[in-house]
């Protein structure tokens, strides 16, 4: 089968090549799927680089989320089994971790509802308990995290105000159905903010990017507000000042989604369920901006990495290989 490999850590773009490899053999509990679609995570590149907190050994395939394909013909969501990643024609999952396709879905679609998806309900709903009514501020509001948090957001009967780098993101931004966009590259993020909300700031705010967005999500809070946590895409981590979240009376939230795999599964599940019922209705959608064919997966993580791209990049394969 042909396979995305990394050899050496370094740039997605430089390090990964596509090889003829053997087929993974499953292990116990695990089982082998036929990749329908892969999609691009910011982790992958980060895996590429060597500085995401799980390792594998190399040579290892990237690709932490996939649409697959079981041997008796079912379509199920998966987070691979490294080092036997998703750019590749077939991979490896932990047999009880599966979870239904959606069926109002394509594979590619289905793909991107996964990590990003339950990322942003966990961090919205159990972490923050963002109420309807409320005000949510999404960093990277145009990209593949904050993009899932804006539309999981107006689900829930929020205001949500996206932070974007770009005209085009914002026009992005725009589509998935904020109600304020705020373009960091044309305007004051802090200033806009807080003209919006009438100087009172935002009940709660959805963070993967840190360094200098985590500063300016600590301006804009509100009073008993919360921010949540998600990730550096920036590649600087803050350190909070933890006398201004006292004297501002705001929480701050850390999410690990991988952490419910072990800590309470269940909710996973639970989470999937309300998922897939909320693409049904048409009220999330995941945003698939670009679908590159598998040999053209290294160029799309290394735009990934980049920041150049919108919403999600996903790798969909030949439909005519099967088990």
């Amino acid at each position: 089968m042909q396979a995305w490999q990394v050899h050496e850590n370094g740039e997605p773009g430089e390090v990964m090549r596509l090889s003829e490899v053997e087929r993974p053999t499953p292990g116990e509990g695990q089982v082998l799927l036929r990749v329908r679609a892969a999609n691009i995570n910011f982790p992958d590149a980060l895996l590429c680089r060597g500085q995401y907190q799980v390792r594998p050994p190399l040579p290892f395939t990237p690709g932490v989320e996939i649409c697959g394909e079981t041997e008796d013909g079912r379509r199920v969501l998966a987070n691979p089994a490294l080092p036997h990643g998703g750019f590749a024609e077939y991979a490896l999952a932990d047999a009880r971790a599966l979870l239904p396709a959606p069926d109002s879905l394509d594979d590619a679609e289905a793909a991107a509802l996964h990590i990003g998806y339950q990322t942003g309900w966990f961090g919205l709903h159990r972490r923050a308990r963002l109420e309807a009514g409320e005000t949510l501020l999404v960093h990277a509001a145009a990209g593949g995290v904050g993009s899932a948090a804006v539309q999981l957001g107006k689900a829930a009967g929020a205001t949500v105000i996206g932070v974007v780098g770009g005209a085009r993101k914002a026009a992005v931004a725009r589509e998935l159905g904020c109600d304020v966009v705020v373009d960091r590259h044309a305007e004051d993020v802090i200033a806009a903010v807080k003209e919006a909300t009438g100087g009172r700031g935002a009940d709660v705010v959805y963070d993967p990017v840190g360094g200098e967005a985590y500063a300016q999500s600590a301006k804009l809070v509100a009073f008993e507000g919360r921010i949540v946590v998600v990730g550096f895409a920036s590649g600087t981590i803050p350190s909070p000042a933890l006398n201004h979240a006292l004297v501002k009376n705001y929480a701050i939230l850390g999410l690990h989604w991988g952490l419910y795999a072990t800590k309470n599964p269940k909710l996973i599940l639970r989470c999937h369920e309300e998922l897939t019922a909320l693409a049904a209705s048409g009220a999330i959608k995941p945003l698939v901006s670009e679908r590159v064919p598998l040999d053209a997966a290294a160029a799309a993580v290394q735009r990934v990495a980049d920041g150049v791209t919108t919403g999600r990049v996903a790798v969909v394969m030949d439909k005519g290989a099967a088990v």
